[in-house]
């Protein structure tokens, strides 16, 4: 494997303070503060989250198996414990380290 030259990494260095500044940016240029954010926008800031933690979920999901080791029971406790955690605090981190937490306890030290 090579080494980047001095004007790679440089150039590098640039390609990505652009790329960050345009994210950080893009958004007040497209939508300044005196305009409404259009509808379609705000229709996805509605529906975004929701499918994102669908996405989440089928992801974290889709090797579990109900048939062999230990059957899918880590998952489905750490999954209570994120609902249980999520409905009584009503918090996102909380609920998510909460789950993660117990997942990891689970798998590590009972399964």
């Amino acid at each position: 494997m090579t080494e980047m030259t001095l004007t790679q990494q440089i150039v590098t260095v640039a390609v990505i303070v652009g790329g960050t500044m345009l994210t950080r940016f893009l958004p007040f240029l497209l939508f300044p503060a005196g305009k409404s954010t259009p509808k379609f926008v705000q229709y996805l800031g509605k529906v975004l989250p929701a499918a994102v933690f669908g996405l989440l979920i089928i992801y974290c999901l889709r090797n579990v198996s109900v048939f062999t080791g230990s059957h899918g029971i880590p998952e489905l406790i750490a999954i209570g414990v994120v609902v249980g955690l999520h409905l009584w605090k009503r918090q996102m981190l909380l609920s998510i380290a909460g789950g993660t937490i117990c997942y990891m306890l689970l798998v590590q030290l009972v399964f």
